[in-house]
């Protein structure tokens, strides 16, 4: 390898590092803002938290691969112009492609690397992920007290505190409704005063597999311990009508204590193999063939839909032909008039009887066939989109990855016109194209899921408009054109200017 070549991989890799880290950060943030509410107040271990990132992360990297490379290119150039490095090399008779070469090679190796962890390690981190997140937004919060309003948050009571003392953890002026039975506010129980505390004993549950029981240490009872109230018990009888009686009990004590079980408080895991049939779970393989099966499906669910409507026999026909047309077995039943028929003067020589008889079976017929539509749009509208789904992820693993040599096309000729470096100008430009190109892409992605645009048009589309883009910056920077010059403009804007004042000074005269 030359020394220049080692001398601009160098300065590559430092800026892409750094950038892909800071990328990375960046949409972590973002998914610590979507998801904060499913985070705070459940008492999750830090762990659970860390695994999370961990796993949210790794999602993430798809989209830090291509901005990382926008942003290092544009550094990486616009620092060798800054300091006229670049300068000196064209001096020197290299071209601004042999200048790019070695970084064109780095990245087709990072866009292969990007494309084996779309395929191989991010659908298992997917499922890693999503489960842990179900797991997550089905733990339920701690419980906190709040003053004069009813918690409903422990399993089969209602409790409400007038007032509590954060210094010793007294709760004053207790209600406590117990609906363990199902029947209503029949146990209620008041006290002047309490005092709440988690103890720790043996959680004991059975594994669904195995079928032992197996215990571990942790968070088991709330206990409660009430003083000086009373304890108000309505029990019905089973006996109705007028000989039904209502018993009424009240029992004052001095101290009770109430133990409610916190075993749905604790933390525990989804099943994995619940989430695997989801479309980011899968890689390649797995993506076509169930977005084959699902499509077979789709198929034939279409043609059950248009062969259940009614029309004339020979048109039944030729549309169960047509909503199934690969079929090798189904002959196309041409419809071919044998005569032609005068309708006008047909329905008139039919009597008064006739023509409602006739009128009412094709009202009927109109409205059945309406119905069944109503009834099978949503449907076969929502199965459509399932089946989208699977076939845009196939293509995402693709474009995602491509998107990593389209920007360096981009990123290189920009940091050459621009010779500015560091994580100013670069930071700007490089946010402004990932925008526009992240727009572009959500709006393919979104035609194509309407079935508005073909999936490959759809998918692709953000990649048609930015590669004639990267091949035009790369034209124009090897050419030293001044298309990024502030200077340019300015002197653009001056003859224009000029030209504009001369024309109307002729026209004064």
């Amino acid at each position: 390898m030359k020394r220049l070549h080692r001398f601009i991989i160098k300065s590559f890799l430092g800026p892409f590092f750094m950038t892909f880290f800071i990328c990375v950060f960046i949409l972590l943030m973002q998914f610590l803002w979507k998801y904060i509410d499913d985070l705070v107040g459940k008492g999750l271990e830090w762990n659970i938290v860390a695994e999370l990132l961990l796993y949210a992360s790794f999602g993430l990297v798809p989209l830090a691969f291509p901005l990382a490379m926008l942003l290092a290119s544009i550094m990486t150039f616009g620092n060798l112009g800054e300091n006229y490095e670049l300068v000196a090399m064209k001096a020197s008779g290299i071209s601004l492609f042999r200048i790019m070469r070695p970084l064109l090679m780095v990245t087709i190796l990072l866009t292969s690397i990007a494309f084996y962890f779309s395929n191989n390690i991010l659908p298992k981190t997917n499922l890693e992920f999503y489960s842990l997140l179900y797991s997550v937004k089905q733990q339920k919060p701690e419980m906190v007290i709040k003053e004069g309003v009813f918690i409903n948050d422990m399993p089969n009571y209602s409790i409400k505190v007038e007032r509590k003392d954060e210094n010793t953890n007294m709760l004053y002026d207790v209600m406590i409704y117990n609906h363990s039975r199902n029947e209503g506010n029949v146990n209620v129980t008041i006290a002047d005063s309490g005092k709440m505390e988690v103890t720790e004993g043996k959680i004991i549950r059975a594994e669904a597999d195995s079928g032992k029981v197996k215990s571990a240490e942790g968070k088991k009872f709330m206990t409660i311990t009430l003083y000086n109230g009373q304890s108000y018990t309505e029990e019905s009888d089973r006996r109705q009508g007028a000989d039904q009686r209502y018993r009424f009990r009240r029992e004052s004590f001095k101290k009770e204590v109430i133990n409610i079980s916190m075993l749905d408080f604790e933390f525990s895991r989804t099943d994995e193999n619940a989430f695997r049939t989801g479309s980011r779970m899968m890689n390649i393989g797995q993506l076509s063939v169930q977005g084959d099966s699902l499509f077979a499906d789709y198929k034939l669910r279409v043609w059950r839909f248009v062969t259940s409507l009614n029309y004339l026999s020979d048109l039944n026909r030729q549309i169960a032909w047509l909503a199934m047309p690969y079929d090798t077995l189904r002959v196309n039943p041409r419809i071919k008039p044998d005569s032609i028929v005068d309708f006008d003067k047909h329905i008139a020589s039919l009597s008064t009887f006739e023509k409602e008889e006739l009128y009412q079976k094709a009202i009927g017929y109109a409205r059945g066939n309406s119905q069944t539509i109503n009834q099978n749009l949503d449907e076969m509208y929502v199965r459509k989109k399932n089946v989208n789904t699977y076939a845009m992820e196939w293509h995402r693993k693709f474009t995602l990855s491509f998107a990593c040599l389209i920007f360096f096309f981009i990123g290189a000729p920009l940091g050459a016109i621009i010779r500015k470096g560091g994580l100013g100008m670069p930071v700007v430009v490089s946010i402004l194209m990932f925008i526009a190109y992240y727009i572009l892409m959500i709006t393919g992605e979104k035609f194509a899921r309407e079935d508005a645009w073909s999936m490959v048009n759809g998918m692709w589309f953000s990649s048609l408009v930015f590669l004639p883009l990267g091949f035009w910056l790369t034209y124009k920077a090897a050419t030293d054109s001044g298309v990024m010059s502030l200077e340019s403009y300015q002197l653009f804007f001056k003859k224009l200017s000029g030209f504009s004042f001369l024309k109307r000074k002729k026209s004064e005269n």
